[in-house]
């Protein structure tokens, strides 16, 4: 890859990335996460900060990625610090594939051209490295099991996690209910993190009329993974792409 350290919008993707139909998990809600999983990333490189439940830019330099540094210049431009659900649940048309072609250019998954139905033209991607994709499900699994908490990054991505409704993805069924559980508490784990899940939710669930108070809760309810319609003059419109 040329780098030591994946982003978490490209982690949360792996995470997503079915290996048995080449297809992403909860593509819906999977947008509005990887524009979060954008901000907690730009916040660990010390471009934002929480001010509230409104997110600033501390320092506009950019970090030499240029999809953070487009969202880091759109903040930028805001002039003001905007509310992350504002922000997650604005349009973002093809970020999901901005990242999966970033991911093939990378060598962590190629793309399988397909018909669908004999007719319609269909690209799944499937994992080229799939160690990467292990270690990364090692990380969640690791601080579910053994209850310690974990690294700011891996707080995160576990909190995006649950927030795009990716528990029953990587824990299904009845017997991965309390992995699910664990799961979902490892959102106070991380401020910022904490802040931008909520934000995710709050925005599948059309929740965004009143200011959050505190960036982080002990619990939530397992999200619904499918954003809503924007109200005119209340809340940006959630694009699912």
């Amino acid at each position: 890859m040329g780098r030591s350290r994946r982003t978490i919008p490209e982690e949360l993707l792996l995470l997503a990335l079915d290996p048995t139909t080449g297809t992403t998990a909860q593509p819906q809600s999977l947008d509005l996460g990887l524009a979060g999983a954008q901000l907690v990333e730009l916040a660990l490189a010390g471009r934002i900060a929480p001010d509230g439940d409104r997110i600033a830019v501390v320092m506009p330099r950019p970090t030499g990625d240029p999809t953070l540094d487009s969202a880091l210049e759109l903040l930028r431009r805001r002039g003001s610090p905007v509310r992350a659900v504002h922000w997650i649940g604005g349009p973002r048309l093809g970020l999901r594939q901005t990242y999966l072609t970033h991911l093939e250019r990378c060598g962590m998954v190629h793309a399988v051209e397909g018909q669908m139905c004999g007719v319609l033209p269909t690209t799944r991607y499937q994992a080229s490295e799939t160690a990467i994709s292990r270690e990364i499900r090692a990380r969640l699994d690791n601080a579910i099991r053994t209850g310690v908490p974990p690294d700011p990054r891996t707080a995160a991505l576990a909190a995006l996690a649950h927030a795009v409704g990716l528990g029953k993805h990587l824990y299904p069924g009845n017997e991965g209910r309390s992995s699910r559980s664990r799961l979902r508490d490892l959102i106070r784990h991380d401020p910022m993190g904490g802040l931008v899940a909520h934000a995710v939710m709050d925005v599948q669930n059309g929740v965004a009329a009143q200011p959050r108070r505190a960036p982080a809760r002990t619990a939530a309810s397992e999200p619904t993974g499918v954003p809503v319609q924007s109200r005119r003059g209340s809340m940006a419109r959630a694009v699912a792409h």
